[in-house]
């Protein structure tokens, strides 16, 4: 029996009521940029173990920050072997591939309409219904687009406002908003190139697995131009069992066994994945180029390709300020890969050609709730780490905080530690800081980490300000919210609190991390961020 569970508490919730069997088998998913990494999955493997199950093979644990894939499949064929030897069955090869969906080609629909399902979360614009959700977006006309950066800035930082007047659409201050992207025209255009298919083609892609309630892997009957554009992931690096699949259409010998190469989990094999793929920084299009003698069948192709998934951003508006819009902040990506090629994001690329036009430029939206809130009481004093980007729900935080002064509330102490490259390129949203400084409702400060010799961080200034942080969040139980890099910032900010609760409030390491637990138990110490 296999079950999964969203959260620690799901598991520990429900594991004494499994159907248990006598050889459970675990693996677990996680990312080891977060605390608790694979919780889940260890305490579900020592929980098996502690109600009398059999251990046939070792805990496997996959990260996401790494090669998540990778690490299944190098465990799976471990496993199988010590599965079929434990039970005495001879295993079966797994080098036979069998396709999930069957091709049927309309040769008698024409590509230029909408057909029923097509573009489903798009279809419903025509009759726009609250409530809004990942089924059912929003189709938010964009209200302003302005750049953030300076003048000298090499790179681009959007504010996009949503106009949601009349939608019936709420959010709250700390919640996300998922915005669903297309993928460019050009890449696409390779793509059917590539392939030598016509990309208007009608098509539909039909499960063969006749029980399963997936009966299509998008919406059809569709064209291949609309799956490419509107339903498939062509830009993030495909998967090991991507390139195994597509090494059987090579027509070069040398090819196939480059790619096959790849695939396996040998030595050799995941260091030629690692440089070729994820150093390199190839996506399908990419491969397709590079390959000359792959000519893969699109419909599988389309099978094999992960779906476009939505992005989120954290809203940087408050309800309260803007009831009928909505603020994101957002870097344009865009860089040069190691083989010479521009990547661009697939999101913020398309999003920095949507401006205010007439008929509005339209873009499908909906809100993701958070936990990332402000105190319930005004009074609370709160400090914000939001480094670039991560100043998006400060902003609101701080439009919030604002207003209640305004209205004439206690208003704690709210201080803001921002940090950028220069103060005269990437300082988002200045003269708004500077003003609430001005008037009383913001404490400031700034890292420019590349206006000296020895670069600054916002960690630097948290070490500096070990009496105002434990002030806070020690003597007055303030809040502590942040946002942003989850790799280093966030864990570097970790160990900084680590260090004032030890000196400041006079514990051993071992209290100083239960009352950081505690804190986040509390929801006094929360985090908004991302690898």
């Amino acid at each position: 029996m296999i079950k999964y569970y969203r959260c620690e508490s799901d598991a520990k919730r429900h594991v004494t009521t499994l159907f248990l069997p006598p050889t459970p088998k675990v693996f677990g998913l996680g990312n080891k940029t977060y605390e608790h990494y694979n919780e889940v999955a260890i305490y579900v493997d020592h929980r098996l173990e502690q109600l009398g199950a059999t251990r046939v093979f070792e805990l496997g644990l996959g990260d996401d920050d790494a090669n998540i894939e990778d690490d299944f499949i190098t465990w799976k064929d471990k496993f199988w072997p010590v599965v079929c030897d434990f039970f005495g069955i001879e295993g079966a090869s797994e080098d036979v591939s069998i396709r999930q969906y069957k091709l049927t080609e309309h040769v008698d629909l024409p590509a230029d309409r909408i057909y029923t399902g097509e573009i489903a979360r798009l279809h419903s614009f025509t009759n726009q219904r609250a409530p809004f959700d990942a089924k059912n977006p929003y189709l938010a006309p964009v209200k302003v687009n302005r750049e953030l950066h300076g003048p000298t800035s090499s790179r681009s930082c959007m504010h996009i406002e949503f106009d949601i007047e009349g939608s019936k659409m709420r959010y709250e201050t700390g919640d996300h908003l998922a915005v669903y992207p297309v993928n460019n025209s050009e890449l696409v255009n390779k793509i059917g190139e590539k392939c030598g298919v016509d990309l208007d083609t009608v098509i539909t892609l039909t499960n063969t697995d006749e029980e399963s309630t997936k009966k299509h892997p998008f919406p059809c009957p569709t064209s291949y131009r609309t799956a490419l554009t509107h339903y498939l992931d062509i830009t993030s690096n495909p998967r090991t069992h991507i390139l195994k699949e597509l090494a059987e259409y090579c027509s070069d010998p040398n090819d196939k066994e480059k790619l096959k190469l790849m695939t396996s989990t040998t030595a050799e094999g995941k260091a030629a994945y690692q440089q070729w793929v994820v150093q390199e920084n190839r996506n399908i299009v990419h491969i397709l180029e590079d390959i000359p003698s792959l000519k893969p069948a699109l419909d599988h192709l389309c099978e094999l390709l992960p779906r476009l998934q939505c992005r989120y951003y954290s809203i940087s508006s408050s309800p309260k300020l803007h009831p009928t819009t909505i603020h994101i902040t957002a870097v344009v990506i865009e860089y040069k890969t190691p083989t010479g090629r521009i990547n661009k994001g697939v999101t913020t690329s398309w999003l920095k050609e949507k401006h205010p036009t007439d008929p509005p430029s339209y873009v499908p939206i909906f809100v993701r709730k958070s936990q990332f809130r402000l105190p319930t009481r005004t009074s609370i004093p709160i400090i914000m780490v939001g480094p670039g980007t991560g100043i998006a729900p400060f902003r609101a935080f701080i439009q919030e905080r604002d207003l209640a002064r305004k209205e004439g509330k206690e208003v704690g102490d709210t201080v803001l530690y921002f940090g950028c490259r220069r103060a005269n390129e990437d300082f988002l949203y200045k003269d708004e800081l500077e003003e609430y400084v001005k008037n009383g409702t913001l404490v400031l400060h700034t890292a420019f980490s590349r206006e000296q010799s020895q670069k600054v961080y916002v960690t630097h200034l948290l070490e500096n300000n070990k009496d105002e942080l434990w002030r806070i969040i020690g003597e007055q139980k303030g809040h502590i919210y942040v946002c942003g890099d989850a790799k280093n910032m966030a864990r570097d900010v970790h160990n900084i609190l680590l260090k004032v609760v030890m000196e400041k409030g006079k514990m051993s390491e071992l209290d100083a991390a239960d009352y950081i637990k505690k804190m986040d138990s509390q929801k006094r110490y929360s985090s908004d961020v991302w690898s």
